[in-house]
């Protein structure tokens, strides 16, 4: 029997199952560690096609901006279902899927889905401080998903589902910072074990290709593997 896996974001637990047994130890152990220096696949020069509209609110996916917005980028494992949290959010004015945090430069999903690149998914958000404040956007985050699990999401395994919160200001990463302590205390409270959550200032985003950009929007029946620990955070992130 011949099974189709998109880079193992599995439909049902037996399936999930079936790969784990047909893997290698040295096979699970490469996907969920980040490659040494000098190990990671070369990539290239050419970026990747961004195309030049947002599928669903029309809005660009690439800059220049308009000055009154700022950016955030999120890692919280398959950007497809992330990407679509942050679009329907209030005042985001474009979201776009890629990659970052890695070694390779541009690289391919293929590449990514190797653990060869040290790349995360992430998607990169785009908003009015107006109307969303970074706090909020710093709330659906960690609602969002589990962020305890370490090189994983659910069922999907690897390097690339890690969580990641990539900075573009000493401001994001002082809140990133607090509401990471605020929201430790709640898991505590709950049972949850350390969050494994990466903050570091805003690596190089590269464009993921064209048809994972808005793929729930123009896939609805698509997988989504978000799912958060039910733990509330604090409203308002009172950092």
């Amino acid at each position: 029997m011949r099974v189709q896996v998109l880079c193992g974001r599995t439909p049902t637990w037996w399936l999930e199952a079936a790969i784990i047994r047909s893997m290698t130890l040295f096979d699970i152990r490469r996907k969920r560690a980040l490659p040494a220096a000098g190990e990671a696949l070369p990539g290239r020069q050419a970026a990747m096609p961004v195309p030049a509209a947002h599928f669903v609110n029309g809005n660009p996916l690439q800059g220049p901006f308009p000055d009154h917005l700022e950016q955030a980028m999120f890692g919280m494992g398959c950007f497809w279902g992330v990407e679509r949290k942050f679009w329907q959010a209030d005042g985001v004015f474009t979201t776009a899927a890629g990659y970052a945090a890695g070694q390779t430069p541009n690289p391919t999903y293929q590449e990514v889905c190797t653990g060869q690149t040290g790349h995360n998914e992430v998607v990169l958000v785009v908003f009015d401080p107006a109307t969303v404040t970074y706090q909020q956007l710093l709330q659906l985050f960690w609602e969002g998903h589990d962020p305890t699990q370490g090189m994983r999401q659910g069922n999907d395994l690897g390097t690339q589902y890690r969580s990641g919160i990539y900075t573009f200001n000493a401001d994001q990463q002082q809140l990133a910072e607090a509401s990471r302590t605020v929201y430790q205390r709640a898991l505590d409270e709950a049972g949850y074990g350390k969050i494994t959550t990466e903050i570091m200032p805003a690596p190089p985003f590269y464009y993921a290709e064209e048809y994972h950009q808005q793929y729930l929007a123009k896939n609805p029946g698509g997988y989504c593997g978000l799912g958060g620990t039910g733990v509330n955070c604090p409203e308002g992130l009172q950092v």
